[in-house]
């Protein structure tokens, strides 16, 4: 039989053993739940039919989308704006493809291969196959963050947003009465040190690729002003500012620019979390800039759209986002009023997206 102090002894062992592997637990795996009890609940269907104005199929083109629209219908998505539609032949494959299945569920936009521009004749090229596209079937023009961060010129340079170079880009699609969703560089404490004061810490340590140095490939404020100036440089084409220009974190700033920039409207895309985390402010931003803010999401994956929903519908309080490494604090509903929301959900994207049905909306 152990004596009673030798088994003392071994449990004190055991348990500082055990306690020590709990203490060294890293942040990364520390992930509670929560035991406070409040009302509210999931959301998993949007009290209105919207219209996701920052999809992304990539193979639309060859896919069966018949399981894609069986997920739209389960979250009341009316329409899906494919913003990687492509070019050329891919392009009109993809609108084809809808046409064939599902007409009016989809619209394409269409991207451009900026690299290179500024060489003899490339920006007569480019406009020209903007204009094919757009008689193919694109509904708006596309821009990925390349442009600003990685695309290079004629003579190897980073391409600036507003390079004048690119001027006949922008005031052909003012032309033609497409949009322009852009997406400029990333959130600026990608850019910032990577200490325990950066609030996207945890993203950085999990994902270090997205980790800038300060001029890489050129500071942070650069790259967003260059793109206001070419909103300002533009003021007959309307552009909708992907992840509200990176400024959720910022309304007041972003509720500045709104007020100088016209032509420049907002999606939510990717940015909930900003939102979901200062509901009496960003309630008030939403009412009043309630005309120029578009519903979006970004990468495709229906399980996450609850916490949209959930943010800009309800009153709820204190629930988790889908992802800790975008956002390690509890969520908060909006309470967003109908009119409101219908105005995010579906009726501005009607207003600057040319060709949706509008007979799938309630008004």
């Amino acid at each position: 039989m152990i004596h009673s102090k030798k088994l003392f002894s071994i449990i004190t062992a055991f348990l500082s053993v055990f306690m020590g592997l709990a203490q060294d637990m890293s942040f990364e795996d520390y992930n509670p739940t929560s035991t406070l009890v409040v009302p509210g609940k999931i959301i998993k269907r949007a009290k209105f039919k919207f219209i996701d104005v920052h999809g992304h199929q990539y193979r639309m083109a060859t896919q069966d989308l018949s399981p894609v629209i069986a997920a739209m219908d389960t979250l009341n998505m009316g329409i899906m704006v494919n913003l990687s539609g492509r070019s050329g032949d891919n392009l009109k494959k993809a609108v084809r493809n809808i046409k064939d299945h599902y007409p009016n569920r989809f619209v394409v936009f269409a991207n451009i291969d900026f690299n290179g521009a500024g060489a003899e004749g490339w920006i007569e090229k480019t406009v020209s196959q903007l204009k094919e596209d757009v008689k193919n079937g694109a509904r708006g023009l596309k821009v990925y963050k390349s442009l600003g961060m990685y695309n290079k010129d004629s003579d190897g340079n980073r391409l600036a947003i507003d390079d004048p170079r690119l001027d006949p880009i922008w005031s052909t699609c003012g032309t033609l009465g497409i949009p322009v969703l852009i997406h400029a560089a990333d959130p600026k404490p990608f850019w910032d040190a990577f200490d325990a004061d950066n609030e996207r810490w945890l993203e950085l340590k999990t994902h270090p690729r997205r980790k800038r140095g300060d001029n890489n490939p050129a500071p942070w404020e650069q790259i967003i002003n260059e793109q206001h100036n070419m909103f300002k440089r533009h003021p007959n084409t309307t552009f909708i500012n992907a992840h509200m220009g990176w400024y959720a974190n910022d309304l007041g700033k972003l509720g500045e620019l709104m007020d100088a920039i016209p032509n420049m409207y907002v999606g939510i895309a990717a940015v909930i979390a900003e939102l979901g985390r200062q509901p009496r402010f960003a309630k008030t931003f939403f009412i009043k800039y309630q005309d120029r803010i578009l519903f979006g999401k970004d990468s495709w994956k229906p399980e996450e759209f609850p916490t949209y929903f959930r943010v800009l519908e309800s009153d709820d309080e204190y629930f988790p986002y889908h992802k800790k490494y975008h956002a390690f604090w509890p969520m908060y509903g909006m309470d967003l009023p109908d009119d409101v929301l219908k105005k995010v959900y579906y009726k501005n994207a009607l207003h600057i997206v040319p060709g949706l049905d509008k007979r799938m909306f309630a008004d």
